[in-house]
């Protein structure tokens, strides 16, 4: 709509005399004539032209279309007049004071062309209404799932499993399932394109949210994937440790030589480090692991003492700036030595890896499953069908080296070499080619 200034136009509102108006579009008449409606801004009443006719305002038979308008839109939220309607050959009603119309209402018999306003003034308030009622659900849906953590951390589950839980649940719960019907919540697991892995993980969350909550559903059938881990070469790993930050390359480093799950490692205090002895304690493994002890390099310790000591923890307590250092440095690092190979490497890969290793060095399953702490030796078993897959098409040639000083035995390991036997004083260490 197109305004009209007093200066422009002798034109005024009959009803309260103010030329501040707006030009309401064209209206077209059965007998091919136009005629121009106009639309106060001070108080919202709609008039035709009144150069049309030469009969007066107030004649009942002056031809003119009046209509309610919604003035809510054009002089703000607390604004509820609606102004009289008259009709063709009616006199023109006075103002009048009215709640404002529902949308039914408005549309009800007649089809105004301001009724876009009113439309546009209804679908707000339902908006708005929608919006007030889901505000309370979304808190109260907030508040059981608080407590349904709660409730876990009382059972004894570990932090990492309720936080894991709880972001299951509120996963389903903005992807529009109802946590209270179980129904709701399997159609929409159906509907998402989840790996089986994952989608047995909130079919797990949800299974003890309704333990929880005294809910009775059935689980949907899901069968895990078990697939072949991928196993980089250790110069890939090493590359992204070169690369890397000074705390982070810290943090590779230790899951490279000790097959830590990054975790277990987040965890780690400086007391648990014994910097003479070169070991370091892990007493907190994670997902009911077993407690273990490792040896460690003295390159390790040299980065370890290069740390600051700003907290209990070595690591710190922001695992996440972590996290998001090493996803963009390996993607820095892909791009620079053009080897998107890298960008296969995540944190739990130089687990596999290191179990990898293991296994071809000493073709003894259940040192790799003290190692990485496995509860069940099932589950370590799978390094044995990847390091046969791995090493077939090597050639099992060593490079071999003797040493009997402390000096020349502490240089070889450092490289690599491992040991393997002793004779006539002299001990035998091999590294593969």
């Amino acid at each position: 709509m197109k305004m009209q200034n007093a200066e422009d136009s002798d034109i005024a509102c009959p009803q309260c005399g103010s030329k501040r108006l707006y030009k309401n579009g064209m209206r077209y008449l059965a007998d091919g004539t136009a005629v121009q409606p106009w639309l106060c801004r001070e108080c919202a009443y709609r008039f035709t032209d009144p150069n049309r006719t030469k009969r007066s305002f107030n004649s009942p038979s002056r031809t003119q279309h009046v209509e309610i308008v919604d003035t809510l839109i054009l002089k703000g939220e607390d604004a509820e007049n609606y102004r009289g309607c008259g009709s063709e050959g009616s006199a023109v009603s006075e103002p009048r004071k009215t709640k404002p119309l529902t949308m039914a209402k408005t549309l009800e018999g007649w089809d105004p062309p301001g009724r876009g306003l009113v439309m546009a003034l209804n679908e707000k308030v339902q908006r708005e209404k929608r919006a007030a009622g889901a505000t309370s659900e979304t808190t109260e849906i907030k508040g059981k799932i608080l407590d349904f953590a709660w409730w876990l951390r009382k059972e004894g589950y570990a932090d990492s499993t309720i936080e894991m839980n709880v972001k299951a649940l509120r996963i389903l719960q903005e992807r529009g399932a109802e946590l209270y019907n179980p129904e709701s919540v399997k159609s929409v697991i159906a509907q998402q394109s989840w790996s089986q892995n994952r989608r047995k993980n909130v079919i797990n969350a949800y299974d003890l949210f309704a333990k929880h909550s005294g809910l009775r559903w059935d689980k949907p059938k899901c069968q895990p994937e078990r697939k072949i881990p991928f196993i980089p070469t250790e110069q890939e790993l090493d590359a992204l440790i070169a690369g890397s930050g000074k705390k982070l390359s810290t943090l590779l480093q230790l899951i490279k030589e000790t097959g830590m799950r990054v975790g277990e490692a987040r965890r780690l205090h400086w007391t648990d480090v014994d910097f003479q002895k070169r070991v370091i304690i892990l007493n907190d493994p994670e997902k009911g692991g077993n407690p273990r002890i490792f040896n460690l390099s003295q390159t390790f310790i040299n980065m370890l003492s290069a740390l600051p000591r700003k907290t209990s923890k070595i690591f710190g307590e922001s695992p996440n700036a972590l996290k998001a250092s090493f996803f963009q440095k390996r993607k820095a690092l892909a791009a620079k030595l053009q080897n998107p190979r890298l960008m296969r490497i995540g944190f739990h890969t130089f687990r596999h890896w290191k179990a990898t290793v293991e296994y071809h060095k000493t073709k003894d399953i259940l040192h790799v499953k003290k190692l990485l702490g496995h509860k069940r030796v099932e589950n370590t078993e799978i390094y044995i069908d990847v390091e046969q897959a791995l090493y077939q098409t090597q050639n099992d040639e060593f490079h071999v080296k003797v040493a009997s000083k402390p000096e020349e035995i502490k240089a070889l390991l450092e490289v690599g070499f491992e040991y393997v036997c002793e004779k006539d004083g002299l001990l035998f260490f091999r590294k593969r080619k």
